[in-house]
């Protein structure tokens, strides 16, 4: 009869939805057998059949309304073990704290091939993946001969085992370990330890470029165990093959991005995340989660070690280090540096000098009344890079910029070379003549002449990298010059040949921007060169003097590395600020005196991580639609009880306002308290839809928790 109550077996089941509607909702599905939360299925979902997750299964009776009629589950891929439940969990924290659905967070963490696969097809992959790979034991291993340990990596290790050993819940370690230090050495003895008991481990690196070169050493150190990596770089096939590999507690060890602080393991023994400061383990889109803090959670949910390591850790880690909520240990000298002089950098360093760019200007005025371009280096740093040459070592040019110039001008009218869907300038790229949006890719082709006055003499501003490396070509005729960017990396195993041909020597002076500052080994480079960094001292991103030092400390850290040449590797700084604190600090290689004034400094103001932040941000066509609904937004929030204490801004404009024909706002939401802000985010933000359909104009909208840039 309609509307009696009757008993059916009911299944909730994540799936990936496209709306925010009901933050953490899953839905109901009928099933004849009783299933474990997180087997995976197919289930009906509109006119689609799509994959889902198990999440509540209730084998008891559940009574429901004859007027809802419950679709079945079509299929259940059995061939897979259920997805442990402290995975579940994980996904239902990230989608708690970071307000998005459970099954957009928990789908999208799946390989996408997975989706196409039935049970039938999914057995045959798991045999054939059972059959290539056979675990081996430690006696089948062949013996490694390990390197030795500095007194800084020996001491780490006993504390770090004493502590592991001792402590079944343990607190987070942050390893502060400068730059060449050993810390790699460090993750593969814990990586060890955790094999060795039969577990796995899990080790988080920022980017995709780091992970072949790591993959390697990871390999030579444990030639008898399976080691699969998760990246974007993958083919579909791969990152199937190793997610199940991974699931199936297969591999041994895991190496990974951020989207790899979702793998399922079922033995899971250590987490790892190396340069944990590196805003790459943010994710920018869909579920803006942080990998590292999710890898924190992670191993509190599974009970295991966590460590955190950095040269330069990011001044919220810092923090809590200081609070007593992370354990710290530092490793402060690098392997084969000894004592250092007092008031000097510590020994095995470069030594930082600063070129005072403001008494190289009359030099540079005096070349452009006489028709000449400025030279790109001062004439004491082409001196030294030229002592480096001539004894066979390498020299690094850091500009943190790619393409030939930011911008075109025209110097009769004025006109420069913007883009037409964004608020931003085109780059010149000299190599194919282009000038290039990096926010949108609008393309086109250099003009002959000034597109508003016909004037002939159009200019360039500004350097990027692939004019540095013409500039430094002029300067160094006989240099062999090399240049490392997103362009001149652009095709497959590029960046490998690259890097190779470095390490073999067969390059005298690199050019590059900050992807060839991290993790990379240099042997022969004793000389580092930063141009024009003074940009970020004054940006409006209260956390840019942070990410300059990092970046800085990690250039720093590529030369000397051999300890045979560490005596004589040098940083040098093209600066018009050669007094700035911040420099300052980075002559001692200070990070301790950096992060000290940093967080006063925040405290004083009220920000991260003092204060806890999210960003409500939307796109339209049009700026004032935007605003409307962010407006709406903010007045909605005020009017909840759960806003209380908590401060709501108006709708900004970000730093570039339009991107590919959007005009985009955002609105700071900010609390004193991390609790409060989360419980006016649960109520707040499953408003928002019916809020937005208000305001058809608006076409995207995303709450960011936690963002890195304001």
């Amino acid at each position: 009869e309609p509307g009696r109550a009757l008993a059916v077996p009911t299944l909730s089941v994540a799936v990936e939805t496209p709306q925010h509607a009901s933050v953490g909702s899953v839905l109901d599905y009928h099933c004849e057998t009783w299933l474990p939360p997180g087997t995976l299925v197919r289930v009906p979902l509109g006119k689609r059949e799509v994959p889902g997750i198990v999440w509540q299964a209730r084998p008891g009776q559940a009574p429901i309304d004859t007027a809802v009629t419950l679709r079945p589950v079509t299929q259940v891929l059995q061939a897979l073990a259920p997805l442990p439940l402290p995975w579940l969990a994980l996904v239902d924290f990230a989608a708690g704290y970071y307000q998005r659905s459970r099954g957009e967070v928990a789908l999208s963490a799946l390989p996408p091939e997975l989706r196409k696969l039935d049970n039938t097809a999914l057995a045959k992959r798991i045999a054939r993946l059972h059959k290539r790979v056979v675990p081996a034991t430690e006696s089948e291993s062949a013996p490694i001969q390990l390197p030795p340990l500095t007194p800084d990596q020996e001491s780490v290790l006993t504390m770090l085992t004493s502590v592991f050993d001792a402590v079944p819940a343990h607190r987070p370690v942050l390893l502060h370990g400068v730059t060449g230090s050993g810390k790699t050495e460090v993750y593969l003895r814990l990586a060890a330890q955790a094999l060795a008991a039969g577990r796995q481990a899990l080790l988080l690196v920022p980017e995709i470029n780091l992970t072949p070169q790591l993959e390697a050493r990871v390999r030579e150190r444990f030639p008898g165990r399976v080691l699969v990596s998760l990246h974007s770089g993958l083919t579909t096939v791969q990152r199937l093959n190793n997610w199940l590999l991974t699931a199936l507690g297969l591999a041994d060890l895991v190496l990974g991005t951020r989207l790899a602080v979702f793998a399922p393991l079922p033995r899971l023994g250590i987490v790892i995340v190396d340069e944990e400061h590196d805003p790459s383990y943010k994710q920018q889109e869909g579920a803006r989660y942080s990998a590292r803090d999710l890898a924190i959670y992670r191993a509190h949910l599974e009970r295991v070690p966590v460590v955190l390591g950095s040269a330069t850790p990011s001044l919220e880690s810092w923090q809590r280090a200081i609070e007593g909520r992370y354990l710290r240990l530092s490793m402060a000298h690098r392997v084969g540096g000894q004592g250092a002089q007092a008031g000097a950098a510590p020994a095995g360093f470069p030594t930082v000098r600063t070129i005072d760019m403001s008494r190289e200007a009359a030099a540079m005025r005096q070349a452009r009344s006489q028709g000449q371009p400025p030279a790109a280096l001062a004439p004491a740093l082409v001196a030294a890079i030229e002592q480096r040459i001539a004894v066979g070592e390498q020299s690094l040019l850091l500009l943190n910029r790619r393409g030939f110039a930011p911008v075109l001008h025209c110097t009769d009218c004025g006109w420069k070379s913007g883009c037409s869907n964004c608020s931003a300038w085109r780059v010149f790229h000299k190599r194919d003549r282009t000038l290039r949006c990096h926010h949108c890719g609008f393309t086109e082709a250099v003009p002959r002449a000034c597109p508003a006055c016909g004037n002939l003499d159009i200019h360039e501003i500004g350097r990027g990298t692939e004019k540095l490396q013409e500039q430094v070509a002029q300067l160094l005729p006989n240099a062999r010059i090399a240049r490392i960017d997103a362009d001149s990396t652009r095709l497959a195993g590029s960046l490998q040949a690259q890097l190779a041909a470095v390490h073999a020597g067969e390059v005298d002076v690199l050019v590059g921007t900050q992807m060839v500052t991290k993790g990379h080994d240099f042997r022969r480079m004793t000389l580092v060169a930063a141009l024009n960094p003074d940009g970020a001292l004054f940006a409006s991103d209260f956390r840019a003097p942070e990410r300059l030092f990092a970046l800085l400390m990690q250039a720093a850290g590529r030369a000397g590395r051999d300890a045979s040449a560490a005596a004589r590797s040098e940083m040098w700084l093209q600066t018009g600020y050669p007094q700035h604190p911040l420099y300052g600090a980075l002559r001692k290689h200070d990070f301790e005196a950096f992060a000290t004034s940093q967080l006063q400094e925040r405290r004083d103001a009220g920000l991260p991580p003092f204060s806890h932040l999210a960003l409500l941000r939307a796109e339209a066509r049009e700026a004032a639609a935007a605003e409307a609904f962010l407006t709406a937004a903010r007045e909605a929030a005020q009017a909840m009880p759960e806003s209380e204490g908590i401060a709501l801004y108006a709708p900004v404009p970000p730093l570039i306002g339009r991107v590919a024909g959007f005009e985009r706002r955002q609105m700071l939401v900010e609390s004193t308290h991390r609790a409060a802000l989360q419980r006016l985010l649960a109520v707040w933000t499953p408003a928002l839809p019916a809020l937005r359909a208000a305001h058809k104009a608006v076409v995207r909208w995303a709450v960011d928790v936690d963002p890195l840039a304001i």
